[in-house]
């Protein structure tokens, strides 16, 4: 494999540990964040990255302790310390990411409740105006509700239908009086008109 990209195996050999002890450490997170899938003539590894390979050495070195001595790579100390370097430096990457990523969030869940707050003092502006209206339709309606009650209004009304009813009669008295007055004429026929 490349340089950048280590085998369970090779990892296993390079940590001297066994390959069991390597697939322990690699937690779903671990996998999301340092741990490829790489296809070769069909076949598919799984290979963790640089940053990977150096978080698992830094595990597996600590690990290794014995009293207070670390067992750590002694050849090239400060090949050791720009490493740790980088994997410092990738994971602030990683974290400044998390967090421009939360903040989008949370802008999103700002503008989402603006939303329901400006829509809710809508919705209480449209029930005062209803409210309003309907109460000015209940106001409307009370005069007939009123007339229904029997109130002066009624009465009043009821008074003036009584007086057209009583014109009313006296006009059709009077009519048929002049009615009987007029003389009731009759035709006489013809003798030739009889079979009309």
């Amino acid at each position: 494999m490349s340089e950048n990209l280590k085998t369970i195996k090779e990892l296993a050999d390079e940590f001297n540990v066994s390959k069991q002890a390597v697939r322990k450490r690699l937690t779903e997170e671990f996998r999301a964040n340092h741990v490829e899938t790489v296809t070769s003539n069909g076949v598919k590894t799984l290979v963790v990255t640089y940053t990977g390979y150096m978080l698992l050495k830094q595990h597996f070195t600590t690990s290794n302790v014995t009293g207070n001595d670390k067992v750590t790579d002694t050849s090239n100390p400060t090949t050791g310390d720009l490493s740790v370097v980088k994997i410092l430096e990738q994971q602030l990457f990683v974290k400044d990411k998390q967090l421009e990523n939360k903040d989008s969030q949370i802008s999103q869940m700002q503008n989402l409740l603006d939303q329901q707050q400006r829509q809710a003092l809508q919705d209480k502006k449209l029930l005062e105006e209803y409210k309003s209206e309907i109460n000015e339709l209940k106001a409307l309606k009370m005069p007939q509700e009123d007339m229904k009650d029997g109130s002066s209004i009624r009465g009043e009304a009821q008074e003036e239908i009584e007086r057209l009813k009583a014109q009313l009669k006296l006009s059709e008295e009077e009519r048929n009086k002049a009615k009987e007055k007029e003389p009731v004429k009759t035709e006489s026929k013809k003798w030739w008109q009889l079979w009309k």
